[in-house]
């Protein structure tokens, strides 16, 4: 097992200028084959969630660290976006660094994700620390993934940590894709990179400010429209200066804040969760702001208090289909049932065999009544709602069978059936 504490040919010095962005461009364009691209945001530190350092590497192309934020206006972005999409980009986690990187102008066209090919595979540990280990026999430090990557001038050893992540992606990728291909799995993994590509950017959430942590504390409306008030507030001036909103302001703050409605200064500095959460000077600063909104706040006419659960096409939490939808319920626990077998059959995550959600929905949207009969026509009605609901074929092809049965069910698994709330897989991000 090597320790890699920096790429073998050494961390290239970051690039912040128009020469030596053009002289990398050239460099990535006489290289062959797919390109290894990676990000690093500062999440936990910004509001912002832009990239604030972009890795790229490509066999006889070299290894390049682009500082996003000296470049965010160089002309010659669309050139390596037009680069990169004329080749195969090898991201790790595609989800968490595609957004940032179309922010900066970088649009892949064809994808391969060592992270989710990995879980199509059947890899029980998917971090790119421990593929490493199990298909290179490379040991990478990965002690600064959490760092504050918007400091300027960034640390040696963090440029380190960095350059190693492209450094060691394509070659991960030839072994995953070996993978892949040995088990059968490289076309479903491709409709899997595909589909990660088209995937929309985040929306934003009709009310964000309830999934304030701490939010099963409230039990009245006029504690949530305090929450409400302080949140939005806390929110507009995290992105005016570009900070992350936990660090203005904890969640468990605006919580306590609204349990305690405090009205003057010396009621707000004495609740004990102040004294511990409100300790840096920035957060101090915004002291009297809050205990501004929470007075307005208080003044807000009960008509327009937020009422006690959202209002969507959210389903009832699956810890109530029990009692109010047993049919649904017992539906939904044979249909679990079935995929976990699938699952295991095939050694691919539940959660990536299917979406949770997409198998609730198919569920409850008539699983009040029992199918009388599991026909090959009902068998495609599934098939055509979860692709719907955005099934790839091949999910279709291995589950489609098995939500069909699960729904011609009337009464719970025996195993099951004293449950009093039904486990579910982690729906992927």
């Amino acid at each position: 097992m090597r320790n890699l504490t920096a790429p073998d040919g050494g961390t290239p010095k970051v690039i912040e200028s128009e020469v030596e962005f053009l002289r990398a461009l050239k460099e990535l364009e006489g290289g062959v084959g797919p390109i290894a691209i990676d990000a690093e945001r500062a999440s936990g530190f910004r509001y912002s969630p832009r990239a604030y350092l972009i890795q790229l590497n490509r066999r006889e192309g070299g290894l390049h660290l682009l500082d996003p934020i000296a470049l965010q206006n160089s002309p010659h972005i669309k050139g390596l976006s037009a680069l990169i999409s004329q080749n195969e980009s090898i991201i790790h986690a595609s989800s968490q660094d595609l957004p940032c990187l179309r922010d900066f102008g970088i649009h892949p066209a064809k994808l391969f994700d060592t992270e989710l090919g990995a879980r199509i595979a059947g890899f029980p540990k998917v971090g790119l620390a421990p593929l490493c280990e199990s298909l290179l026999e490379i040991s990478l430090a990965k002690e600064h993934s959490a760092v504050d990557w918007s400091i300027r001038p960034l640390r040696s050893e963090w440029l380190d940590y960095a350059a190693l992540d492209v450094a060691v992606l394509i070659d991960l990728r030839d072994k995953v894709e070996a993978t892949l291909r040995d088990s059968n799995k490289l076309t479903w993994a491709e409709e899997e990179f595909a589909a990660a590509l088209k995937m929309e950017l985040l929306k934003p959430r009709a009310e964000p400010w309830r999934r304030t942590s701490g939010m099963h504390q409230i039990r009245s409306r006029f504690e949530l429209a305090l929450i409400r008030a302080l949140w939005q507030a806390r929110d507009e001036i995290a992105k005016e200066i570009d900070l992350a909103p936990g660090r203005l302001l904890n969640d468990a703050v605006i919580i306590e804040l609204a349990r305690n409605k405090p009205k003057l200064r010396d009621e707000f500095l004495n609740l004990p969760i102040v004294k511990m959460r409100i300790r840096s000077e920035i957060q101090a600063s915004y002291i009297d702001r809050w205990l501004i909104v929470l007075n307005n706040a208080y003044q807000i006419p009960e008509a327009n208090w937020p009422e006690m659960r959202a209002r969507g096409d959210s389903l009832p939490a699956p810890k109530v289909w029990r009692d109010k939808f047993p049919i649904a319920n017992a539906q939904l626990l044979h249909a679990r049932s079935n995929l976990a077998e699938i699952s295991k059959q095939f050694s691919i995550p539940q959660e990536n065999l299917i979406s949770p959600d997409t198998v609730k929905r198919i569920i409850f949207n008539s699983g009040r009544e029992v199918v009388s009969k599991d026909s090959s026509e009902f068998r495609l009605e599934i098939g055509a709602k979860l692709i719907e609901f955005g099934a790839r074929k091949w999910q279709v092809d291995l589950v489609a069978v098995a939500i069909a049965r699960a729904k011609c069910e009337s009464t719970p698994p025996a195993k099951t059936e004293d449950s009093e709330e039904i486990s579910e897989p982690a729906d992927p991000e």
